[in-house]
C-alpha cells in the first residue's frame, strides 16, 4: 500500500484553484457538502491494526475511490488513470498535486480487508444520514430482485468432475505428495484411454476415479502431516473435500435443484428469473417515498427470494430502530410461510401487498367448503361425511385428506364434488396457511392495494439503474460474500446519488411540486 510520506493532502492554494475550476454544481462537490464521509472512518478503522504493519492509505479515501469506480463503471486500472488527471476527483479525494495514487492492486487488498460486513454498516450509515435529513419514511417498502450473472465459464459435467478432481489433488499435495503423484499418473492414463469413448462413458470413468481419490483423501485430515500444515493449506483441503462430495451427491441425485455448477465459484447456482441463468440474485428493498434503497442482500440464483423479505426488513429495523408499516412484493411474496412471517403480530407485523396467484375457477366444492376439526385430525365434507385418513403433502405445507370410495359412491352431492365421473373418491388438501392466503386475496380487492401496486414499478426503475448504470447485472468477483460486497457498494453509490438529488434545490417548478408531496423542503 501507499507509504504515508507519499500522501500529500490538498494544500489550501491548490484547493482554492480546484474550487475555482471545478463547477460548484458538479456532482462530487455537492456530494461532499451533503454527506459526511468522516462518519465512515470508525467503521473502516475497525478493520485496521493501528500499531502494526506498513502505514496504510487513508481508508476514507480508499472508500471514495471504490465509489468512483462504481459510479463511473471503471476498472481499478482506469480508476487510477482518471483520478490522476481529474481535478474534480482530486478535490473529492483531498489529494494534492504531488500525491502519488496507490497502485491499482491496492483496491483489491482494501476490499478484502474491509469485507461485506463493513460495507453493510456503511450502507446503513448512509441511510442513517438520510434519515437525519428527514428523507426516509417508514410508510411502505417496495421489494424486488434482479439476477446477477456469475463471472465464470460454465463447464460441462465431464469438465466439472475433472476440475473438482484436479482441485482436490492440488489441495492434498502438501500432505500426501506421493499419493497425489500416483493419482495424477492415473489421471493421464485415464484421459488417454477414454479419448474416443462416448461422453457418458467418459463421465462414468471420471466419477469413478474421483470416488477412488476420495477413499484416501478423506483420511488425510486425520494424519500428522495435516496437523503440521498451515491453516491456509488445511482449509483449502477441507473446502476441496466438501466440493468433491457435493459434486458426487449431485450425480447421485440428478433431479436435485441445488447443484454445484463451478469449482471456481462454488456459491453460484442455476436459477430462473424470467429465463434460466447461472449466478446470484440481488435482492433489495426501497423506501417508496424517497426511493432510497433500505436493504440489500445477495442470494444464490435458486435462493428463496420471497423468504428473504423478512431478513431485509429485520436488518433495517435492527440498524435504525424504526418500524416499517407495510411492504409490497411481487408474486414471490405470495407464499404461505412468507405471508405468515411478515404479518405475524408478534413479529414484523407488516401489512403485505402481493398479487395472488391466478387459479383456474373450480366447478366443484373447493377446500374451503370442507370443515376441519379443532384438533385438525378430522375433515367433514359438505354432505356430512368425515374422514381421518390423512398425510402431509410432499411440500410439507398442508394435510391431504382422503375420503373412502363407499362414502362418495352414493352421495347426493357427488356431481358437485367430483368433476370427473370416473373419479371414485375425493381428495382434499387443507393448507396450513389458508388464513394468510384468504387475507392476501381479500386485500387484493381493495382500493388501497391498487394504489400501492401503482407505486410498485418504482422498484423496477431502481433495479434498472443498478443494472444499466452500474453494471450490477454482471458479477465482478466470485463467491457469495464478494458479490454481496459489490451489491452493497453499488447500493451505497446509488443512494448517494439519490440523496444529492433530493437535497439539491430543483430547477423546475414541476419537479419541486412533485417532490414537496412526499419529502420535506430542502
Amino acid at each position: 500500500m501507499l507509504q504515508t510520506e507519499k500522501f500529500v493532502p490538498l494544500p489550501d492554494v491548490e484547493r482554492q484553484l480546484f474550487l475555482r475550476l471545478v463547477p460548484e454544481d458538479h456532482f462530487l462537490r455537492r456530494l461532499e457538502r451533503i454527506v459526511d464521509f468522516e462518519r465512515f472512518r470508525p467503521i473502516l478503522a475497525a478493520h485496521y491494526v493501528p500499531d502494526a504493519g506498513r502505514p496504510a492509505v487513508d481508508p476514507v479515501m480508499m472508500l471514495k475511490l471504490d465509489l468512483l469506480s462504481i459510479h463511473y463503471r471503471w476498472s481499478d486500472r482506469e480508476l487510477m488513470r482518471q483520478a490522476q488527471v481529474n481535478m474534480a476527483h482530486r478535490l473529492f479525494l483531498n489529494l494534492g498535486s504531488e500525491s502519488v495514487l496507490p497502485h491499482h492492486t491496492s483496491m483489491t487488498y482494501f476490499r478484502d480487508r474491509v469485507g461485506a460486513d463493513a460495507l453493510q454498516d456503511i450502507f446503513h450509515e448512509v441511510l442513517g444520514q438520510a434519515r437525519e435529513m428527514g428523507l426516509v419514511k417508514d410508510r411502505l417498502r417496495l421489494k424486488d430482485a434482479t439476477h446477477v450473472v456469475a463471472n465464470i465459464a460454465i463447464p460441462t459435467t465431464i469438465q466439472l468432475v475433472a476440475q473438482i478432481r484436479d482441485h482436490l489433488l492440488e489441495a492434498a499435495k502438501p500432505f500426501a505428495a506421493a499419493q497425489v503423484t500416483d493419482e495424477e499418473h492415473e489421471r493421464d492414463v485415464l484421459c488417454a484411454a477414454s479419448e474416443g469413448l462416448p461422453d457418458t462413458d467418459r463421465l462414468v470413468l471420471r466419477v469413478r476415479h474421483l470416488r477412488e481419490v476420495l477413499l484416501w483423501a478423506d483420511e488425510v485430515p486425520n494424519t500428522t502431516a495435516f496437523q503440521a500444515g498451515t491453516p491456509a493449506t488445511q482449509e483449502a483441503l477441507r473446502a476441496a473435500l466438501k466440493l468433491a462430495h457435493k459434486v458426487l451427491a449431485d450425480r447421485d441425485q440428478p433431479q436435485a435443484s441445488d447443484k454445484l455448477i463451478s469449482v471456481f465459484d462454488p456459491d453460484a447456482r442455476c436459477g430462473k428469473h424470467g429465463a434460466f441463468f447461472d449466478g446470484y440474485l440481488a435482492d433489495v428493498t426501497m423506501d417508496a417515498d424517497s426511493e432510497l434503497l433500505t436493504g440489500i442482500n445477495v442470494l444464490p440464483a435458486n435462493g428463496n427470494e420471497g423468504g428473504d423479505a423478512a431478513h431485509l426488513i429485520e436488518q433495517e429495523e435492527a440498524a435504525h430502530g424504526n418500524d416499517v408499516e407495510a411492504i409490497s412484493i411481487d408474486g414471490a411474496g405470495y407464499r404461505g410461510a412468507v405471508l405468515r412471517e411478515l404479518t405475524d403480530p408478534a413479529g414484523l407485523n407488516l401489512e403485505v401487498f402481493t398479487p395472488p396467484t391466478e387459479r383456474v375457477p373450480l366447478t366443484v366444492f373447493g377446500a374451503e367448503d370442507f370443515t376441519l376439526s379443532a384438533d385438525q385430525k378430522t375433515l367433514t365434507c359438505p354432505a356430512g361425511q368425515t374422514t381421518m385418513q390423512r398425510e402431509r403433502t410432499t411440500s410439507a405445507t398442508g394435510m391431504k385428506f382422503r375420503f373412502a370410495k363407499k362414502q362418495c359412491a352414493g352421495c347426493a352431492l357427488r356431481d358437485q364434488c367430483l368433476a370427473d365421473p370416473q373419479t371414485k373418491s375425493r381428495t382434499v388438501v387443507k393448507n396450513d396457511y389458508e388464513a394468510e392466503y384468504r387475507a392476501a386475496n381479500a386485500k387484493a380487492q381493495t382500493p388501497e392495494y391498487a394504489k400501492v401496486r401503482r407505486e410498485h414499478p418504482a422498484i423496477e426503475r431502481k433495479l434498472s439503474e443498478l443494472v444499466r448504470r452500474h453494471d450490477l447485472r454482471h458479477a465482478r468477483y466470485r463467491g457469495l460474500t464478494k458479490v454481496l460486497r459489490q451489491a452493497l457498494l453499488t447500493g451505497v453509490a446509488v443512494n448517494l446519488k439519490r440523496i444529492v438529488k433530493l437535497r439539491t434545490p430543483p430547477k423546475l417548478a414541476g419537479t419541486a411540486k412533485v417532490r414537496a408531496e412526499v419529502l420535506p423542503s430542502v
